[in-house]
């Protein structure tokens, strides 16, 4: 068990706190669930960090990291829709997504075949904690707006690159 292995599991420990803090709803647990959020966000920086600087790249790494990444980020999206502060539509793609790009990483495997997250993976994970982030923190409600559409539009986006990118895996052996 590596540092950067660590971290990750260090985010997926944050995740229950995050819940218990939003929905214990006491004045200001907004602002530390917050802050927890942000936490385990660093983590996921930090974690890619150690791992590529410090050559602790793993098979375990390139699967947790991104499953831990996508608990996080359902935890607060289930929570925005249960708030009314996003609907349940735009959850309901990103779940999709999640589970199909899931499905693929699972048939890769059995193949003998590790799938790390793309750029645009990234790209999506990234704006979507910050989208995250400026919910938790209490937006206006245009730019809540704002945020879900950008969630949507990445997610679709690298749904669809993730898809295309790994067609080959769905090929039969010969």
């Amino acid at each position: 068990m590596n540092t950067a292995n660590k971290l990750t599991l260090a985010r997926v420990f944050m995740i229950p706190l995050f819940l218990v803090i939003v929905y214990w709803g006491f004045p200001g647990s907004r602002y530390v669930a917050l802050g927890v959020y942000i936490l385990a966000c660093l983590t996921d920086l930090l974690d890619g960090y150690v791992a590529r600087h410090y050559n602790q790249v793993s098979d375990f790494g390139k699967f947790a990291d991104p499953l831990a990444d996508k608990c996080l980020v359902m935890a607060a999206l289930c929570w925005f829709v249960e708030t009314g502060d996003m609907v349940g539509w735009v959850l309901a793609v990103v779940l999709l997504r999640e589970f199909a790009v899931s499905g693929m990483r699972l048939i890769a495997v059995e193949k003998g075949r590790v799938i790390a997250a793309g750029w645009s993976g990234k790209v999506k994970t990234a704006s979507t904690m910050v989208c995250i982030c400026l919910m938790l923190f209490g937006i206006p409600h245009w730019l809540n707006l704002v945020c879900q559409g950008v969630i949507l539009v990445t997610t679709v986006y690298s749904g669809v690159e993730y898809f295309a990118k790994n067609w080959d895996v769905f090929q039969e052996n010969k």
